[in-house]
């Protein structure tokens, strides 16, 4: 049971972000006119909730989904599919289809997110990297406070580039996620310099966060996962790419196969959920920010480095918290896994994962397996051993979770309660 001083303590946050809280609420009435406007503008029907089987060739319904997606992230086009199996893949599928060999990949924001290490070739050999198709790939190293070198960036493309990778999100990085208004101004900067090179934008965990996505400042391509933001924790699989049409193209022929493209693949009969999923994402995404914002609150009054720190701009839903133990990370994944309405009686210990190069522990008892749109938290088990925590269908769950997890630091001796000051 939550202690009296953890509730104290959590009360006591939640007022102080009260107006903060107030403001992101507010601002989800402009996001669901957004996406409201896009199902009205596409004459969205319940004949649009049934999808073609076998081929999917002709299937009117996948292309309506396609063309609310496209509204929605201001883009030329876009593919949503189930085919895609996570926000990696998408990625993967619109990198390789863009790139040959002999071509030049360019991150500018330094190491990607682990899962695209192996799709890069930076991990593991033979299971057909980039690189082991010939692709070339230079990165550009942060700045020590965490963001882009535009000095680096500068001398990065005096050689020529095919595709600059840009990471939205911090992953599983200590940096501020980048602002929708930075990688525009990035896009028009590496336009300038190459204005063929293709500006392309790993979107997992900001769509909707911002009041603008980046295919509307000069993003050519993005990818993401619809179990994460955009599908509004109901949506139960899947992924999309958007941007510019023949960039749209050549990734979805990556996904099945050229002359094919975007023309085939059957749905599933799930489009219902992916747009109701996508008409639920504004209050959905609001949620888990107001609930990132009250850990990063909490922990930071318990004495905890967090990023980003509490009542400032956020550009993607997750917030990370320095730990600094193994042991800590483990006794607050095990409270937030007991407080989930699915596998709350397992215990969360660190593991193996495809994709990652280090244990991982995760807390995630949600519907979806692997939902992070639902409240969820991880970590790699590596110095300086550092939680994430996303997602939220409610703010309440996320305090009844927070309140668990501050007692149950507090019976481990990880921190002590008594010593907080009086609030």
């Amino acid at each position: 049971m939550t202690s009296a001083i953890a509730k104290q303590l959590i009360d006591s946050v939640v007022q102080q972000q009260a107006s903060w809280a107030a403001a992101r609420t507010a601002a989800v009435e402009e996001k669901f006119q957004r996406v409201l406007g896009a199902f009205i503008a596409e004459r969205v029907g319940a004949h649009h909730f049934t999808s073609f089987t076998g081929y999917g060739h002709g299937d009117q319904s996948r292309d309506v989904v396609d063309r609310v997606f496209a509204r929605v992230l201001g883009a030329e086009a876009a593919a949503v599919r189930m085919q895609f199996v996570s926000g990696t893949h998408a990625i993967t599928a619109a990198l390789f289809g863009v790139l040959r060999p002999g071509d030049r990949l360019l991150s500018i924001t330094g190491r990607p997110y682990d899962t695209l290490e192996e799709v890069i070739g930076l991990r593991g050999c033979g299971q057909g990297s980039l690189a082991d198709f010939g692709v070339e790939y230079d990165e550009v190293a942060l700045t020590a406070d965490g963001t882009v070198d535009r000095n680096g960036l500068s001398w990065a493309l005096a050689s020529p580039c095919r595709v600059v990778l840009i990471q939205r999100s911090c992953g599983y990085s200590w940096r501020p996620s980048l602002p929708v208004k930075e990688i525009g101004d990035l896009c028009e900067l590496i336009h300038t310099r190459q204005p063929d090179c293709i500006c392309f934008v790993d979107n997992c965990y900001g769509e909707l966060v911002q009041d603008c996505e980046p295919p509307e400042v000069g993003a050519d391509l993005v990818a993401g996962s619809l179990i994460k933001n955009l599908g509004g924790t109901i949506t139960p699989t899947g992924g999309y790419v958007a941007g510019r049409a023949d960039l749209v193209e050549q990734a979805c022929c990556r996904l099945t196969a050229p002359g094919i493209g975007r023309e085939g693949g059957a749905n599933f009969n799930l489009q219902r959920l992916v747009l109701q999923g996508l008409f639920l994402a504004p209050q959905m995404v609001t949620e888990s920010l107001i609930g990132a914002n009250l850990v990063a609150g909490v922990f930071e009054r318990l004495g905890f480095s967090v990023q980003p720190r509490p009542n400032t701009a956020r550009s993607d839903l997750i917030q990370a918290v320095c730990l600094g133990s193994p042991e800590a990370l483990q006794e607050v994944c095990r409270a937030f896994q007991a407080c989930s309405p699915v596998g709350s009686y397992l215990n969360p210990i660190p593991a193996a994962m495809p994709g990652y190069a280090s244990d991982l522990v995760m807390a995630g008892g949600t519907f979806i397996n692997g939902s992070t749109s639902e409240f969820s938290a991880d970590a790699p088990l590596r110095e300086p051993f550092n939680l994430f925590v996303q997602g939220g269908t409610h703010r309440s769950h996320i305090r009844l979770a927070l309140g668990e997890a501050l007692t149950a630091l507090d019976g481990a001796g990880l921190i002590n309660l008594l010593q907080i000051e009086s609030i």
